[in-house]
């Protein structure tokens, strides 16, 4: 009775060891499908810019998906076992009782019971070795888990600093570019005021000259007053309009700040009537050549270089659109503006 009694207080001692054991193991691979599903979940926000950070979440993945398939196999395998203590156990009980069933009908056959028993007992703490064996392999998991959740939450607070600093840069570029347009726009009125008195000495200059006037934000000198026929030459008349003009820039130039870049644009404008004959081919060589001739002047008076540009653009963009003489002396003339480089 007493062996008896022996025998079932280690049933009682080992049974729940094997049910904790398998129970560990499937909590430990639902974990890790469980973090697998959580890696999969923060990879998808990761930011198209973070190339780097993809790729390295990616090399992490990859592992776990190797981690989380060698567990499985693990756990294949634990289960087999499992599965073979539990019959190696059943078979043992079954033993122990036909040979305490023995015991109880005869004392003859309780040496031979004895041993048997004796053998069972070792087989059973073979069994526990091996149990124990698989515990340590469950605990060998859980570090690997642990050590897997630092490696995320890790990648996670990285992910959280990349895109804080994404943020940052976001805000700062749009605070320049909101700086940048108002320095823009500053600028432009500047010109603009600056423009408005350039034009108003050019009017107090050349007030009494009917062949020029203000169209827009330009200057317009009608070609007859500078130049003769067909020609490039500034004649004594469009000198001496060039000279007002001249001093007009050069007091300009003094009064707007230097770092202010902007430029006096020459372009010259001729009818839609062709050359014949001459050194220029086209109206368009002779429209270039016009406001070459005026920027030439005005530099040979003391405007400085880099503050004109001289542009030709023949018959194309003409005012008057109409077929008439006036509507082709119109469109004769050279225009200046003043405008930013």
């Amino acid at each position: 009775m007493a062996l008896s009694k022996r025998g079932k207080a280690r049933e009682t001692n080992y049974w729940p060891s094997y049910v904790d054991a398998l129970s560990t193991l499937l909590l430990a691979i639902i974990f890790l499908l469980s973090v697998f599903v959580i890696a999969q979940f923060l990879l998808s926000r990761e930011l198209s810019g973070q190339d780097t950070v993809l790729s390295r979440l990616n090399s992490q993945i990859a592992e776990l998906n190797e981690l989380l398939a060698l567990e499985r196999a693990s756990g294949a395998d634990f289960e087999d076992e499992i599965a073979a203590l539990r019959a190696s156990l059943a078979s043992a009980e079954n033993d122990r009782s036909r040979l305490q069933s023995a015991l109880d009908q005869g004392t003859g056959a309780g040496a031979g019971a004895q041993a048997r028993i004796g053998e069972l007992e070792g087989a059973i703490d073979s069994e526990r070795a091996i149990s124990d064996q698989a515990r340590s392999q469950v605990e060998l998991l859980n570090t690997q888990l642990s050590a897997l959740r630092q490696q995320i939450a890790a990648l996670e607070d990285a992910l959280d600093a990349s895109e804080g600093r994404d943020r940052e840069s976001r805000t700062q570029i749009a605070d320049l570019g909101r700086r940048l347009n108002v320095a823009l726009a500053q600028r432009v009125q500047e010109l603009a005021r600056y423009r408005s008195d350039f034009f108003g000495r050019l009017r107090e200059i050349l007030s009494d000259r009917e062949n020029i006037r203000i169209v827009g934000d330009r200057f317009v000198f009608q070609s007859e007053v500078l130049f003769g026929s067909g020609s490039d030459v500034l004649q004594p008349a469009g000198e001496e309009q060039m000279n007002g003009l001249a001093t007009a820039i050069i007091e300009l130039n003094r009064e707007i700040p230097s770092d202010l870049n902007w430029i006096i644009r020459v372009d010259g404008h001729t009818d839609n009537v062709p050359i014949t004959g001459g050194r220029f081919a086209d109206n368009w060589q002779l429209s270039t050549a016009r406001a070459s001739a005026v920027v030439r002047y005005l530099v040979e008076q003391g405007v400085p270089a880099n503050r004109l540009a001289a542009t030709g653009f023949g018959e194309f963009q003409p005012l008057d659109t109409g077929d008439s003489a006036e509507a082709r002396a119109r469109n004769r003339r050279i225009e200046l503006k003043l405008t930013e480089r």
